[in-house]
């Protein structure tokens, strides 16, 4: 299979969205709005969970089911607000030292006129410098897709996992052509150099974990669910000082 065949399958129609995924792995999942500054953006979802009984804080990037829902969640491209609510959720986990998990589907943040002029750029900034020094666990999965500096809003982690069939990359294969070429049409020839692929990421080092997928979602989740059981308990061992350290120590050695 291709990279950019990859690519095809992590934006397929059916493909499970964040929000599958935090209402098929945990339990009593209240979702919380709103940035406390400007608005709700319906393209994160997030709130407190449990996971076989542990609190959890969960958000998702969800680009919604049918189109009307697709069109309200702005197909998965969040705007500044969104990543504030993301924000202000991460900090609220870590004052009631609250696991972290993150789902990351998107093909890059929005990049209309009122996300800029709100703060798109710094937005992304600060949730970067933010979950840097996070003092609590964070471990974010690439469900999908993860474009640019839209998905790294949600992937500065203790671990990074990816899905067999998600993509992860500076820009879409789309974008990489028209840049380098010129011409949309080599398409297929960005995907490859890009190095996007899930087996990519496991082989430069940028993710922890490859997580496999079914062809019955049930089973992914229960995998998916089996393996946050097996890291979080030992993340949330370490102090914060630990903690700092090796998340440190993870994205420098890249």
């Amino acid at each position: 299979m291709s990279a950019y065949d990859k690519v095809l399958l992590a934006r397929a129609k059916g493909r499970p969205t964040g929000l599958s995924y935090i209402q098929n792995i945990f339990e009593d999942f209240m979702e919380l709005h709103g940035d406390r500054r400007y608005a709700d953006d319906p393209a994160i979802v997030g709130g407190i969970a449990a996971l076989d009984g542990m609190p959890v804080t969960v958000i998702a990037m969800e680009k919604g089911d049918d189109m009307r829902d697709k069109v309200r969640r702005n197909f998965g491209a969040p705007n500044p607000e969104g990543y504030r609510k993301a924000l202000r959720l991460m900090k609220q986990a870590e004052k009631f030292q609250r696991p972290v998990v993150c789902f990351v589907d998107t093909s890059g943040a929005f990049c209309g006129m009122g996300a800029e002029e709100r703060g798109q750029g710094q937005a992304i900034a600060e949730n970067l410098m933010e979950m840097a020094n996070l003092k609590t666990p964070i471990v974010s999965v690439l469900v999908g897709e993860g474009g640019s500096g839209g998905a790294l809003a949600l992937a500065v982690a203790d671990q990074v996992w990816i899905l067999e069939n998600a993509v992860y990359s500076v820009i879409s294969p789309e974008g990489c052509a028209s840049i380098l070429w010129k011409d949309a049409k080599k398409v297929k020839d960005a995907a490859e150099c890009l190095r996007i692929t899930a087996q990519d990421m496991e082989e430069l080092g940028v993710v922890e974990r490859v997580i496999p997928e079914d062809k019955e979602s049930e089973e992914t989740y229960g995998k998916l669910k089996a393996a946050l059981l097996e890291v979080l308990p030992e993340l949330k061992k370490l102090s914060p000082e630990e903690l700092l350290q090796k998340r440190y120590e993870r994205f420098r050695k890249f």
